[in-house]
């Protein structure tokens, strides 16, 4: 069986890899190209295409292999087989991760009870409709709606999209957001940063949107992201500062009004098993809680 030949995940390769995933199903936030660049740095992410397949391969803790879901037209049970070559020239039986419910169903009918499935909770995606997120009607939203019209009524707010000369701002407003949330001392907090960096730095080069809460000339909140595919739209980041109460539910609503009315999901990606986080997305009513799951191919 060939050997795969994978290569660093850059910037350059953003036309190839959205070429795959811009036409497929996969509304899992890991297929956003922003997110495989801006995380790199922690994943050591590659990628390979072979015969109309494409092929991401990463690193978890301890350096151990893992892959995601081949993207492509071309023959999956070849690839599945390519990635476990792979995975045993390193050590390791064949563990994909990010594994929904359809790819499940792949997997199954391919290799029939060879795979192990262990869906990861804290790693399930939050997806809403983006019509939902924009209108918030009914009983249920009635809580966002009274924040979003108490904060009307007490600021007067612009919203601006996020362009080249505004970065500056938005990088500081979340310098001070880990200030307030002590980010030096926890390090999932340290690698956010670090990958939030990355990508405002690099915003128009990875196809970036992003939308700014301006109150009295200043940045309160920002929130930025971009397609996973033809009908998803991933939001990255959301950053606010809180002394302004209902700031989120604001920059939650208008964001969501910017983003092109073909998006008809738009995905809020996980939780990471924080339960402020959990409650926080639970609140408005996900139409999809995307299971992921890590599947261990065992003979």
């Amino acid at each position: 069986m060939e050997n795969l030949v994978f290569k660093p995940i850059s910037i350059d390769d953003k036309k190839l890899i959205t070429s795959f995933t811009w036409q497929s199903n996969n509304q899992n936030c890991d297929f956003s190209f922003a997110n495989m660049c801006s995380w790199r740095f922690l994943y050591d992410s590659e990628f390979a295409v072979v015969d109309n397949m494409l092929l991401i391969r990463f690193y978890i803790e301890g350096g151990r292999v893992a892959y995601m879901m081949p993207v492509g037209e071309g023959d999956l049970k070849k690839a599945i087989l390519l990635l476990e070559n792979d995975s045993l020239s390193k050590g390791h039986p064949l563990c994909l991760l990010g594994i929904t419910p359809g790819s499940i169903t792949s997997l199954d009918r391919l290799f029939p009870g060879d795979f192990r499935f262990i869906p990861e909770r804290d790693y399930f995606d939050y997806i809403y409709l983006r019509d939902d997120l924009v209108r918030l009607q009914g009983k249920r939203y009635q809580p966002k709606r009274n924040h979003i019209n108490r904060f009307k009524s007490e600021y007067e707010f612009i919203y601006k999209p996020i362009t080249s000369d505004i970065l500056s701002d938005c990088l500081a407003l979340e310098s001070e957001w880990c200030m307030q949330n002590n980010c030096q001392e926890n390090e999932a907090l340290q690698d956010e940063r670090q990958s939030l960096a990355y990508a405002l730095l690099h915003f128009d080069q990875l196809g970036l949107t992003g939308g700014a809460i301006w109150i009295d000339e200043q940045i309160v909140a920002f929130s930025f992201g971009m397609p996973i595919n033809h009908n998803t739209f991933g939001v990255h980041v959301e950053k606010a500062n809180t002394s302004f109460d209902g700031i989120y539910a604001v920059i939650n609503q208008q964001f969501a009004s910017h983003i092109p009315e073909q998006y008809v999901y738009v995905n809020r990606e996980e939780d990471l098993g924080i339960p402020g986080l959990r409650k926080a997305k639970l609140s408005y009513y996900p139409a999809i809680l995307l299971e992921k799951n890590a599947a261990i191919k065992h003979r």
